[in-house]
């Protein structure tokens, strides 16, 4: 780690144990800033507590920090599809709480080095071992539709204490079987807030978050 990451290190924010209680992480992903800036700005006023901005969309960082800095612990802002040690200290210094990465790669060690919390995408067992090796503070079950909920339930057995939150393809129908078979929580991109192209007006977004939380509903406490 380089001498000015180390003074800035800050404890990590408790992301995971927001997911423990809502269940649900929002995934944004846009093609514009404007798209993500209404994505977030509805899913914030949709009371979602864990937001998730994908590094791939323009300006992220721009969008992370703008939200972050009237963040309060009303809900936590995270960054994903971070990969190298750079888009882990890009990350963090947009103010991201937590960072989520596709698969395992070099992002793990630096986000945790800086305090955040890591969300490491794996989908075989050797890949959750080394996740969980590595420091990841959850796995990103990634793409949970490549095996689906049975897949999940086979992977808890041998990684017990070891949290999962399953990534891909969950539409609302599917949220109790994930849950059902163990994850902590399910992340929702697309089926939530949309494709990412077009700008989904906040009335859907907010329809679609309900009928989310009606799926958490038996598993967890949603406020």
């Amino acid at each position: 780690m380089h001498d000015s990451e180390k003074g800035s290190v800050r404890d990590p924010v408790d992301a995971l144990g927001a997911l423990v209680e809502s269940r649900l992480l929002a995934i944004v992903r846009a093609s514009r800033v404007d798209i993500a800036s209404h994505m977030v700005e509805s899913l914030v006023r949709g009371n979602v507590r864990v937001i998730e901005v994908s590094l791939t969309t323009p300006d992220a960082e721009d969008t992370i920090a703008r939200y972050r800095s009237d963040n309060s612990t009303a809900y936590i802002l995270g960054a994903g599809t971070v990969l190298s040690a750079d888009d882990a200290r890009r990350a963090h210094s947009a103010g991201a709480a937590f960072v989520v990465t596709p698969a395992l790669c070099p992002a793990i060690e630096v986000a945790r080095e800086l305090g955040m919390q890591v969300f490491a995408g794996a989908v075989t067992p050797t890949e959750v071992f080394e996740a969980h090796r590595r420091g990841a503070t959850a796995v990103k079950l990634f793409p949970a539709n490549w095996g689906g909920s049975g897949l999940l339930r086979q992977l808890r057995a041998p990684f017990p204490d070891i949290s999962f939150v399953p990534v891909g393809g969950i539409d609302a129908a599917s949220v109790a079987d994930y849950l059902s078979a163990g994850a902590t929580a399910v992340g929702v991109g697309s089926p939530l807030v949309g494709s990412g192209a077009a700008r989904l007006d906040s009335v859907e977004i907010h329809r679609r978050l309900n009928e989310y939380r009606a799926a958490v509903a038996d598993f967890g406490h949603d406020e």
